[in-house]
C-alpha cells in the first residue's frame, strides 16, 4: 500500500512564497510521473506542474516563471516552491504520483489528502 503525506499549506500575503512537499512510502516497484494539482473554490481540479517519468518537467502557463518542482534523487519526496503567489493561486493543491503495478503490469495513481493554500491580504 502506497501513502502520500503532503505538508507545507496555510496563509500567505499575495507576493509571498510557500513551499509544498509531498511524501511517498509504503512498498512499491517504481515511480513514475510526480506532479501537483490544484482545484480552485468552485472549480475542477487541475494541473499545476509534473516531472514526468523521463525527467521533464512540465507547468501550467499560470504559473510559470513563479512554481518551482522538484524530486529527491530517491524520488521518494515532491516539492513545490511557490514564489510571487497570486490570490488566483488560492486552492487546495494535491499530490499524485504514479507507481509502477509489478503485478498487473500497470501504472496505479495515487493522491495526497490536500493542503490547503490561501493568498489573501
Amino acid at each position: 500500500q502506497v501513502q502520500l503525506v503532503e505538508s507545507g499549506g496555510g496563509l500567505v500575503q499575495p507576493g509571498g512564497s510557500l513551499r509544498l512537499s509531498c511524501a511517498i512510502s509504503g512498498s512499491f516497484f517504481r515511480v513514475g510521473d510526480m506532479g501537483w494539482y490544484r482545484q480552485p473554490p468552485g472549480k475542477q481540479r487541475e494541473l499545476v506542474a509534473v516531472v514526468t517519468n523521463g525527467d521533464t518537467t512540465i507547468y501550467a502557463d499560470s504559473v510559470k516563471g513563479r512554481f518551482t518542482i522538484s524530486t529527491d534523487n530517491a524520488k521518494i519526496t515532491v516539492s513545490l516552491q511557490m514564489n510571487s503567489l497570486e490570490p488566483e493561486d488560492t486552492a487546495v493543491y494535491y499530490c499524485k504520483v504514479q507507481v509502477w503495478d509489478l503485478p498487473n503490469q500497470s501504472w496505479l495513481s495515487y493522491w495526497g489528502q490536500g493542503t490547503q493554500v490561501t493568498v489573501s491580504s
